[in-house]
């Protein structure tokens, strides 16, 4: 997310009560997570296992909870509690407005698109030409549709990231201040929901078709030409590469990569990143001709052991 204007390192610092190591007119531009953070941003880390990871990031800002030495070039925010402060400059920046009307009149709409009864089109939403919007879409603000885009109906576009952290009276949602893009030529089916970026954009990529009841989680891009089938579950920040077919009721972990042209069969279980141009099945997904080459050696098994007797 980056910032309307630049602002001082102080002035962040004041914005959230925390001390700051650096020159106090050091500039920001934004805020992001790690991610996706370029310099001129905000990042905030709270556990000691990625301070180096934030430290060394593209992110010139590191909101932490310890005074350690701050990296050349870059300034440092000290938080008691990061996580919090990081979710007040969601709040100043990208503050939640209520709506009083079904069409924000922020809306833009473009020419010969059709919005269906009972939708609701949130702050800043940018339609497309040539779209069509079926009944009872909601569709959060910010979020930006291309051409030629169909949405089917009970569709939700930019709900809040399920992003959370434990405390001892329980948990603390991370808010979200990102957006949903869908590209041109996307055809989106019944009952998907498909989260906002905490930060960044959640995208779904041209020419892609997803199903009905389809669950895309925060940060997740989408690329060109994808098939995702009924059912499934991606979770946040993961990258699906250009043309990769999922089909139904498959689960995908957070934070993996599915390389392009990857096809993955229903009901298969994705823990971890998957190379591009093969087959994937199972729980967890594996390449599938490996697979069914193993299942036929064990076939074979008992003829072996048959054979071994005979030699003794």
């Amino acid at each position: 997310m980056k910032f309307a204007k630049q602002h001082t390192l102080k002035q962040i610092a004041e914005i959230i009560d925390c001390g700051f190591v650096g020159d106090e007119n050091f500039p920001v531009f934004g805020m992001n997570e790690i991610h996706v953070v370029t310099p001129g941003d905000i990042v905030f880390v709270d556990h000691p296992k990625y301070y180096d990871k934030a430290l060394n990031s593209k992110a010139t800002i590191i909101l932490i909870n310890k005074n350690v030495e701050c990296p050349e070039g870059k300034a440092l925010l000290i938080s008691d509690d990061p996580f919090r402060d990081f979710n007040k400059l969601t709040d100043y920046f990208k503050p939640f407005q209520s709506s009083n009307s079904s069409i924000s009149d922020s809306a833009v709409i473009g020419k010969n698109t059709v919005i269906q009864p009972n939708c609701f089109i949130g702050h800043n939403v940018v339609i497309g030409d040539n779209c069509i919007i079926h009944s009872n879409v909601s569709i959060y603000d910010d979020a930006v549709i291309g051409n030629n885009v169909t949405v089917h109906a009970g569709t939700v576009l930019g709900a809040n990231a399920f992003y959370y952290k434990k405390r001892p009276e329980g948990y603390d949602r991370l808010k979200s201040g990102g957006r949903v893009v869908i590209e041109n030529d996307v055809d989106l089916g019944a009952l998907c929901t498909i989260d906002r970026g905490v930060t960044g954009d959640t995208i779904i990529g041209e020419g892609s078709k997803l199903d009905n009841q389809i669950q895309i989680g925060h940060d997740t891009v989408v690329g060109k030409k994808c098939l995702i089938a009924s059912q499934v579950g991606i979770a946040g920040c993961v990258v699906i590469e250009d043309e990769v077919t999922i089909w139904g009721q498959v689960g995908c972990t957070s934070g993996i990569t599915i390389g392009k042209k990857a096809v993955v069969h229903a009901q298969a279980g994705i823990s971890k990143s998957l190379e591009g141009n093969k087959t994937y099945w199972g729980t967890p997904a594996q390449d599938a001709r490996i697979d069914l080459k193993e299942k036929a050696y064990v076939k074979q098994i008992p003829e072996i052991l048959s054979q071994l007797k005979k030699i003794k």
